[in-house]
């Protein structure tokens, strides 16, 4: 456990590919933010089954320790705390906070195509509440004929719940969180039994991280996870959401480039100081 004035930060990559540039930026700006005397976090996001493969895991490590970070052992993964997901859903179900889905992405992207005037939010149109308010009995009949369904979180019900919120970050200061630009989030899935937002929450809380370190990409979901927060009783962090690193023509980095990810540079005969100076943690 950390002290009060221990700042405790993580990177957490995916494994789906080999780290590139962007992610040797952030790992480095996680690791400078808890220095010195910090403690520095890896932890393995690898809910998506369907996506994430050992080889690539090995490769984040390998990356990493060329790059010259350490990391505390055990390092958690994702995968290994499925039931501790599981259990809060069920706490927000039972709380009356969640409601399944039915609805497919085609569904929604017509839903959306014939509503103009649609609320959106950073990913897009926000959830139109198709499936909010439907009956128990339609609910419990079309569970037991086997459709698939998503559990969202009722967004109106939940900041009724928690009331205002703030959160901070070092680069903008004390934000409100704003649930109506967050919609009903998807925290579970048939093909995916808990959520990007759910996870992170709850592996930060258990891991102690009190500097959340991440793209300013992801700043949006900051409103999403400082409610659940609130709602799963845990401590709110601070945050820092930095600035994207892109590469000369503007585009952000990402996996399927693969003559910038670190093992094809490493390769072409970098060095890990070349990688570092290329991923500067400045801003």
């Amino acid at each position: 456990m950390s002290t009060d004035s221990q700042i405790v930060t993580r990177f957490a990559p995916s494994p789906t590919g080999r780290l590139h540039l962007g992610h040797a930026y952030s790992a480095l700006f996680a690791a400078e933010a808890c220095e010195p005397g910090g403690r520095f976090l890896l932890r393995i996001e690898d809910i998506d089954i369907g996506r994430c493969r050992p080889e690539f895991e090995d490769g984040i490590y390998e990356d990493l320790d060329w790059l010259g970070l350490g990391w505390e052992v055990p390092v958690r993964r994702q995968s290994d705390h499925m039931a501790d997901y599981g259990a809060a859903l069920e706490r927000l179900e039972d709380e009356g906070l969640l409601f399944p889905c039915f609805c497919t992405r085609k569904d929604l992207q017509r839903q959306a195509a014939e509503s103009a005037s649609a609320p959106h939010g950073p990913d897009g149109a926000l959830y139109p509440g198709s499936c909010r308010a439907l009956a128990a009995a339609e609910v419990a009949d079309r569970k037991a004929a086997g459709d698939a369904f998503a559990l969202r979180l009722d967004m109106t019900a939940a900041a009724h719940r928690t009331g205002p919120l703030t959160f901070r970050d070092r680069a903008r200061g004390e934000s409100a969180v704003d649930p109506a630009g967050c919609g009903d989030v998807v925290l579970a899935r048939k093909d995916v039994a808990t959520s990007y937002h759910l996870a992170v929450t709850l592996d930060d809380a258990a891991q102690g991280v009190t500097l959340v370190t991440r793209g300013e990409d992801l700043l949006h979901a900051t409103h999403v996870h400082r409610i659940l927060q609130a709602l799963l009783e845990l401590p709110a962090p601070e945050y820092h959401h930095h600035g994207l690193l892109r590469a000369p023509s503007g585009k952000r980095f990402a996996k399927r480039d693969k003559a910038e990810t670190i093992q094809a540079l490493r390769e072409a005969g970098r060095s890990p100081d070349d990688v570092r100076a290329m991923a500067s943690i400045e801003g």
